[in-house]
Formats: C-alpha cells, sequence, structure tokens
C-alpha cells in the first residue's frame, strides 16, 4: 500500500490523488496514478475542463465523469500492464489502490483477473453488487497503520541517508 501512495505522488489531476498497484504472487507488477494521458496538458495546467469546474465548485464531486481527460489510477496500472504485456491472470492478483474503484475501473479489473482490492478509503461511484457478484474481495486497511510506516520510512531515511 506505502508504493500506491507513493504513486499518487506522481497524480496530476487537480481534484483527487490516487495511486495504484497491481500485484501477483507477492510481486509488484504495474503501477498507476490518475491524470490526463501523454501528451496532454497536465490537469492543473487547465488540461482537463470538468477537473477545472470542479475545483470552481460550477460541477459537484461525482458528476459529469464522461467529460474528465483524466486516466484513473487503476486504469492507468491495468495499461500498464498491456503496454508492457504483462498478463495479470486470475492466481494471486490482487489491486492495492487508495481508494476503491470505480465502476469503469471495477469492470476492468474484473476483466483481467483481480479478485481482490486493499484500499484506504471509499469511492462512491463503486458498485458493490457488481464485486459481490464476480466474487472481487475489498479489504480497507486502517490509514493509521499507513502513516505509521510512511512516518518510520522518513525516520529512517534521515538517521541512515542523510550525512551528518
Amino acid at each position: 500500500m506505502l508504493q500506491a501512495e507513493l504513486a499518487k505522488l506522481r497524480s496530476n489531476c487537480m481534484t483527487r490523488h490516487v495511486g495504484a498497484v497491481i500485484v501477483r504472487n507477492h510481486r509488484q507488477i504495474a503501477t498507476g496514478y490518475n491524470g490526463t494521458p501523454p501528451g496532454v496538458k497536465n490537469c492543473f495546467e487547465g488540461g482537463c475542463k470538468r477537473c477545472q469546474l470542479r475545483m470552481e465548485g460550477k460541477i459537484e464531486s461525482g458528476a459529469s465523469l464522461d467529460r474528465c481527460l483524466c486516466n484513473h489510477a487503476e486504469a492507468n496500472a491495468i495499461m500498464h500492464c498491456a503496454i508492457l504485456g504483462i498478463e495479470t491472470g486470475t492466481e494471486g492478483a490482487i489491486l492495492y489502490t487508495t481508494f476503491v474503484p470505480c465502476l469503469e475501473c471495477t469492470k476492468m479489473s474484473i476483466t483481467i483477473g483481480i479478485k481482490k482490492f486493499i484500499c484506504l478509503d471509499s469511492y462512491p461511484e463503486t458498485d458493490y453488487d457488481l464485486l459481490e457478484e464476480a466474487k472481487v474481495t475489498v479489504q480497507t486497511l486502517d490509514k493509521t497503520k499507513i502513516k505509521y510506516w510512511a512516518k518510520k520510512l522518513i525516520e529512517d531515511y534521515n538517521v541512515t541517508m542523510i550525512p551528518k
């Protein structure tokens, strides 16, 4: 999950930063973060008008998602697999993501054989009935544990990596 938290730092979306990691057999095989496609102006530079309107309070959260140019973190991780020719398979594929995936990302995840989501937070556009029907389990982690390990990582970095 710390890898998903790190991936979200690369997000260029103005409204929400999300990170995702696909793991198979305890090995990270793909990462993703949300933002505009390659070659398109970054969201925070005005690349996505929908996100800009959302930041201005003219569009509510979850509305007009079909107008958003940003790819979701989970979709980017799935596309990463496709670009690199990595097959996820059904044996042990887990999606770690900072939010439970939306409907579209859920459908893509089911299609490539992911059977478990491990998340930090909920998302209003999630279809839990679909997840149940597809026998995909959702596990929500305690955020305080992630904060502990992130803090520990920074403390260790300051102790061992920064010369005195």
